[in-house]
């Protein structure tokens, strides 16, 4: 017999970053008001209140756990045997560390939402670099609220991008949604006929392409990447990247795309190239979809680079 799995939202953000709200909202609305009872678990307590006449209508079992000692599988299997729920929100604790996070086995996290203050989100970043970064780093969506009066909303964008390419990112004012495009920021010329990429160029061009293939489609690089050969793929191809800090020292990542080169099996593992390719949307099992595949026009073997790690983390 098999048994489905409780499905569990996770809601993150220091505090006073708008969780309860949002969570409030949703559990308000009728496309979430399904079958079945909701377990909120709150890790933290802020300003925001959850009425008994908004838990009992729209039947929600709040449960509270502020000690990180307690957040652990017998607790949470215990309340979960107790509440049987249907469904299960999370209002994390913005100090915890997310990715010290253990869930029962029955619970499977269908999806996670950070919330973040925009007003404060400078202060943070600058502090707890690291700790912001684990917030972001799966979440599907990351919700800038607050922006009211800020003007570089398009450096939080880079700085989520950087940990967490796939996370849509939602900007609020006090009047709604805003539109937040990189488009103006490019350090590059997007219609030249061979855009070259220095470090900047390179980190600033992988964060967008993610949010914008359309607008690479055809288009030719340029730029000095190390080699990777991924076991994924075939000879015909390998990955020219870069070694990139994407939050603090200790959080390092090789980034890059795919690249379809006939002499790929003769290049040597993290030797440096560079490349000049012309980019095509395809499907590629690696990317588990569509994305940027890269057909190269040359490589070329090159010393590396003077400073062979790009810092993604203050573009």
């Amino acid at each position: 017999m098999r048994f489905s799995k409780i499905p569990v939202y996770m809601i993150n953000g220091f505090l006073e970053s708008g969780k309860s709200e949002f969570i409030k909202y949703t559990i308000t609305q009728p496309y979430f008001r399904s079958k079945g009872r909701t377990l909120l678990i709150l890790c933290e307590e802020g300003e925001v209140e959850f009425e008994e006449d908004v838990l009992s209508s729209t039947n929600t079992v709040l449960e509270i756990i502020d000690d990180r000692e307690d957040f652990n599988t017998d607790k949470l299997s215990e309340i979960s045997a107790r509440v049987k729920p249907s469904r299960i929100i999370v209002e994390f604790n913005g100090m915890w560390n997310p990715k010290e996070i253990v869930l029962p086995s029955d619970w499977s996290i269908e999806q996670q939402i950070t919330t973040i203050d925009a007003s404060t989100f400078s202060i943070f970043y600058s502090n707890m670099k690291s700790l912001v970064g684990e917030q972001v780093r799966n979440s599907d969506m990351v919700i800038f609220n607050r922006c009211d009066g800020i003007d570089n909303l398009a450096n939080f964008k880079r700085s989520v991008k950087a940990v967490n390419q796939s996370a849509e990112i939602i900007f609020e004012d006090k009047d709604g949604e805003l539109n937040v495009s990189l488009d103006e920021e490019l350090p590059f010329d997007i219609n030249a006929d061979v855009i070259k990429l220095d470090d900047t160029g390179y980190a600033i061009w992988f964060i967008d392409i993610s949010d914008n293939l359309e607008r690479y489609e055809g288009k030719t690089i340029e730029y000095v990447g190390m080699v990777a050969k991924p076991p994924m793929f075939d000879d015909s191809y390998f990955v020219p990247g870069r070694m990139a800090m994407t939050c603090c020292e200790d959080d390092m990542a090789f980034l890059g795309y795919a690249c379809k080169y006939k002499d790929a099996k003769y290049l040597t593992e993290k030797s440096y190239v560079r490349v000049n390719a012309t980019i095509k949307i395809e499907q590629l099992d690696a990317y588990q979809g569509v994305g940027p595949v890269l057909y190269a026009n040359s490589v070329t073997t090159v010393k590396a680079p003077k400073t062979p790690v790009i810092d993604f983390s203050n573009l």
